[in-house]
């Protein structure tokens, strides 16, 4: 049962994390961290937000966590930042820890900040920036989900969010470009390569579980004749757990790292594997943090490169894929980046039939894995795969057996649905039907 007004009710999770934290608050300093914090660290745009919501709940059919339960009213976005943000800046942060504790569930593990609701707010209120505010107000109060915590010291300790050692690091390099070499003869995945067009970067799951997708970067950018490079030391990893867990200080020192490293290399611009939250945070929210008014190196997406090297001739198709697919718009890339109409055109290229979701493009429901809440680990799985039985839905809805997600978080999310909703279903990265479309003159 929730302490502050409300009657909703949620199953009991036991997360260490969480209640290590909650067991070192007190009152007091719950009060005097939340006082210090909304004066240092807020102003005219949450009181301007707060004063402005009116509590219609236009917001809640835009939530996939409201619509997959029933239309329960605490699941809504008015529903959650009454549930939190509100209530600590009527109180002025005098709240129990019982109260941070139930906040923190509700930002953590019920909210994407996937920001679909702010676009039916008739006023245009950000609902993703308020309950980001209240997770950056946990990690000060020291309460943050345990799993998600642990990715973050990875980041701190190894700049990476997989505890990957540099020489693990340049290891995997070597062995996916001596076996991509079994394929390609002459092929070579440059290691700090000054001067080159391209650094590539990836996230820390590649080299960790997701090996193939370097492999089959490494013979897309031969095939492609792409002048590239990556880099042998930390800073690697553009991935970004910071951001979700409110430790802003380590997300500023991330993308310090990860422009630092390319710079050092004199490249040109860095282009992305297929993530969308580590596009949110080096194309948007860190550059900001660390105050720069632009990137210092232009950085493009995976689905911008594809699209280029397909329209350019550099990359040309020698089949399609055998079976229609479906497109899941990933929430950082496409309604925070516009990237829909592109990752469709890539898509067509390589398949016979594009099934649309509805709806679609900036409208498309999320995937329920980003935001950081797949990183809260298995005590939220539960959390996730119920909060998105809409998802199932649409998926189902299509009649195909491809869907096509340029995301890695959005591949972990769906994989969850797909299981637990007995769909079938497989998923598929832009990159995987590239490689097994294209062609490959070496053959």
């Amino acid at each position: 049962m929730y302490s502050n007004g409300s009657t909703m009710t949620r199953e009991p999770v036991q997360d260490d994390g969480l209640a290590l934290g909650l067991a070192r608050l007190t009152p007091e300093r719950i009060a005097a961290t939340t006082q210090a914090f909304l004066k240092e660290e807020t102003g005219a745009r949450l009181q301007v937000y707060l004063d402005t919501c009116v509590h219609c709940g236009l917001c809640s059919e835009a939530c996939h966590y409201y619509l997959s339960h029933d239309k329960d009213p605490s699941y809504s976005p008015v529903g959650k930042v009454n549930q939190t943000i509100l209530q600590l800046v009527k109180k002025n942060g005098r709240v129990s820890p019982e109260f941070i504790g139930q906040a923190a569930r509700v930002a953590y593990t019920e909210c994407n900040l996937c920001r679909r609701c702010s676009m039916y707010c008739p006023f245009g209120i950000d609902i993703a920036y308020m309950v980001g505010l209240v997770r950056r107000l946990c990690f000060k109060l020291g309460v943050t989900p345990k799993y998600l915590q642990d990715t973050v010291n990875s980041h701190s300790a190894t700049l990476n969010q997989m505890w990957v050692r540099e020489d693990e690091w340049i290891d995997s390099l070597q062995w996916q470009e001596g076996e991509a070499r079994d394929e390609v003869p002459g092929l070579r995945i440059p290691l700090e390569k000054e001067g080159a067009e391209i650094m590539y970067s990836v996230i820390g799951p590649e080299p960790k579980f997701r090996t193939q997708l370097i492999y089959q970067a490494a013979v897309i950018m031969h095939a492609a004749g792409a002048d590239w490079t990556m880099p042998a030391t930390p800073g690697w990893d553009n991935s970004d757990m910071a951001m979700y867990s409110g430790d802003y200080e380590l997300m500023g020192r991330l993308k310090r790292a990860h422009f630092e490293t390319a710079m050092r290399l004199k490249v040109k611009r860095i282009v992305m594997g297929e993530c969308g939250h580590a596009f949110r945070s080096i194309h948007d929210v860190g550059n900001r943090w660390l105050g720069w008014r632009d990137r210092p190196i232009p950085v493009i997406h995976a689905v911008q490169y594809y699209h280029e090297l397909l329209t350019s001739g550099k990359i040309r198709i020698a089949k399609k894929y055998d079976e229609a697919v479906t497109f899941h718009d990933p929430c950082n890339i496409v309604r925070g980046m516009g990237l829909g109409d592109m990752g469709r055109e890539v898509a067509k290229a390589l398949t016979p039939e594009l099934v649309e979701m509805h709806p679609n493009r900036e409208h498309n429901y999320c995937c329920c894995a980003g935001g950081g809440v797949i990183n809260c680990g298995p005590p939220f799985r539960n959390t996730r795969v119920s909060g998105n039985k809409i998802k199932a839905e649409q998926l189902a809805a299509t009649g195909v057996k491809t869907v096509i997600a340029p995301c890695h978080n959005c591949h972990g999310g769906l994989e969850d649905i797909i299981h637990h909703y007995k769909l079938d279903m497989k998923i598929k990265f832009l990159g995987d039907l590239i490689y097994e479309c294209m062609e490959k003159p070496w053959e």
